[in-house]
């Protein structure tokens, strides 16, 4: 047997705690069914991505559903453009919601009653993602040496000056929009219907994607990937790296303006408000949930955000839905399996015995109702500190005691990451569970356009402490 062939001798040209680091990745469950996804085939992946959204429509006999099926096929044709620049290139692009605007007002500007033209959609569509992806490629010029929070600075500023000529301009009517838009028109036909919409918005996914699949397989895609983990490598390399950047900034605005010329006639209208930095965060929210550089990753983390957002639209499906992360965050993060149990039962234990010591002490405190109407809601109402309501002089509920428990809860959490043994940390998570379900029942509950970006914001918060890559992303070792 040779040196190099022994059980114990070092691999050749490979560190040994990056190889132990993988062997450990390559036993846990997780990582083998995401080797197994890796080893299908495009074709068959593509088919998968595919066939659940074409049997949508089959499935659902309700206008809202199939807007929300157009809406969120556009949320997972705009992740996948900003997938370029973040996930692939590694640029920290935060005006790209702008070039998803520039899309949009570019369709109303060549169909609509008030530009006075009716272009085709088979010519106005690629028309506009050339336009918008030269857009992309003139911000990147002045910013293409920018790497980081200097990048990020520049790129933010370019969406705001484009939300402040937007609200400015006369050509673009202001914070009043345009609000006259023609319906998409494919040689001479037009699309009326909200299926037709949706499986227009479903064929530009697919090309958009074997677009992008094909991109990441080519030179170009592995480049993009050596810029994204060491650019000043990439650059001894003989990379051009400055036009690989433009590149990026380029294809990514492309895809943008595409999902915005499609936006503009579902919606018949166009207004500064719907391209702000709320869409922004929702953007790179699904990016990071699904895994950036992941195409599969991108699409399941737009489908799952939007879905869930929508979901929590009904008091009674976020309720079912705050309860459920929160179970799935405890399985997740404590090992072994006993301790999430454990900390359940003793936060349901702590929270019958707060609730009978408050009815017997001061009734006033658990004399409320949540606004939920779930079974889970239900139970809360013999579980939780639910104080009747003050009522201003306006007849407004005060929620004062909602408010300081949000304040608390905040608090506690940033407390229970400073504590630094285990044991204490489970004792001390219990509270903090209770007090979360506290502020829920209380105040989150009633005000659904908060709780939306909160339970959000939470979930990515526990999948990146469990697994920074995200969902689909592949893990990285890096030695510092």
């Amino acid at each position: 047997m040779s040196l190099s062939e022994g059980p114990e001798q070092p691999r050749i040209g490979v560190d040994e705690w990056v190889a132990s680091a993988e062997e450990r990745r390559a036993r846990s469950p997780l990582a083998r069914a995401q080797d197994a996804i890796e080893r299908v085939p495009a074709a068959v992946k593509l088919v998968a991505l595919v066939v659940p959204f074409a049997v949508f429509p089959l499935f659902v006999n309700s206008q809202y559903l199939m807007q929300v099926g157009i809406d969120t096929v556009i949320f997972v044709l705009l992740a996948l453009g900003l997938n370029v620049a973040v996930g692939w290139v590694g640029l920290l692009d935060l005006g790209y919601v702008a070039f998803f605007g520039i899309g949009a007002y570019l369709y109303a500007a060549v169909a609509s009653e008030y530009a006075g033209r009716y272009w085709d959609a088979a010519i106005a569509i690629p028309v506009i993602a050339v336009a918008v992806a030269v857009s992309g490629f003139l911000v990147g010029l002045p910013s293409r040496r920018l790497v980081g929070d200097y990048l990020a600075i520049v790129t933010l500023f370019f969406l705001q000056l484009w939300l402040v000529v937007l609200i400015n301009a006369s050509w673009s009517r202001g914070p009043n929009g345009i609000s006259d838009i023609y319906p998409l028109q494919f040689f001479g036909r037009q699309v009326t219907s909200l299926d037709a919409y949706f499986y227009v918005a479903l064929i530009a996914f697919v090309v958009i994607v074997s677009f992008l699949y094909l991109l990441n397989q080519s030179r170009t895609g592995r480049a993009w990937r050596a810029l994204r983990e060491d650019e000043l490598a990439a650059e001894l390399m003989t990379m051009p790296v400055n036009r690989l950047k433009l590149m990026g900034f380029a294809v990514g605005a492309g895809i943008a303006g595409v999902a915005g010329a499609i936006y503009a006639p579902v919606q018949g209208a166009v207004f500064p408000a719907n391209f702000d930095l709320v869409l922004l965060i929702t953007l790179y929210a699904m990016v990071v949930l699904g895994g950036a550089g992941s195409l599969v990753g991108v699409t399941v983390g737009a489908v799952l955000i939007n879905g869930v957002l929508e979901a929590l639209n009904d008091a009674d499906n976020a309720s079912w839905i705050f309860y459920g992360v929160v179970a799935i965050a405890l399985l997740a993060l404590l090992k072994p399996w006993w301790q999430p149990i454990a900390v359940l039962v003793a936060t349901v234990v702590l929270g019958f015995a707060v609730h009978e010591i408050a009815e017997q002490v001061r009734p006033s405190l658990v004399g409320g109702v949540t606004l939920g109407d779930s079974r889970l809601d239900r139970l809360a109402d013999s579980w939780v500190l639910l104080p009747e309501n003050v009522l201003t002089g306006d007849g407004v509920p005060t929620g004062w005691l909602g408010r300081l428990a949000y304040i608390g809860l905040v608090a506690a959490i940033l407390g229970l990451t400073l504590v630094r043994s285990h044991l204490w940390r489970l004792v001390a998570l219990v509270p903090v569970l209770y007090l979360a379900a506290c502020v829920w029942a209380n105040v989150l509950v009633a005000q659904p356009a908060v709780a939306r970006f909160v339970l959000i914001g939470a979930m990515l918060v526990a999948l990146m402490a469990y697994r920074p890559e995200g969902l689909f992303g592949k893990q990285r070792v890096e030695i510092v």
